[in-house]
């Protein structure tokens, strides 16, 4: 069992920066970022493979979030820059011990593992 605990969310203007950070309690291969706004489908992000630092984007936030991680603190990391009113929504981060295969990385059934969210606010 792997525990994830987000945190960075907040309440900031558009064209603002965020940087959330999840906290994983043991190591998995497999780690990425999703976001659900309220009436939506959750929606992958970014993921990124522990090993080989691997990583793939959404259309939607790719030139404006970057994945990264820190594998000695089991650390995942989402830089978000440029926000929009859109980029609205609870941030999950999500996690699995295994590969996760290039083709369903924005499969939120592909990953064994959820933290609990961290809310992003962005205002005009």
């Amino acid at each position: 069992q792997v525990v994830l605990v987000e945190s960075g969310g907040g309440s900031v203007q558009a064209g603002g920066s965020l940087r959330l950070s999840c906290a994983a309690s043991g190591y998995t291969y497999s780690m990425g970022w999703f976001r659900q706004a309220p009436g939506k489908e959750r929606e992958g992000l970014a993921t990124i493979y522990s090993r080989t630092g691997i990583t793939y984007y959404a259309d939607s936030v790719k030139g404006r979030f970057t994945i990264s991680q820190d594998n000695a603190k089991n650390a995942l990391y989402l830089q978000m820059i440029s926000l929009k009113v859109e980029d609205t929504a609870m941030y999950y981060c999500a996690a699995d011990p295994a590969l996760v295969r290039g083709s369903q990385w924005c499969f939120r059934a592909e990953y064994h593992y959820w933290g609990q969210g961290t809310q992003v606010t962005v205002s005009s």
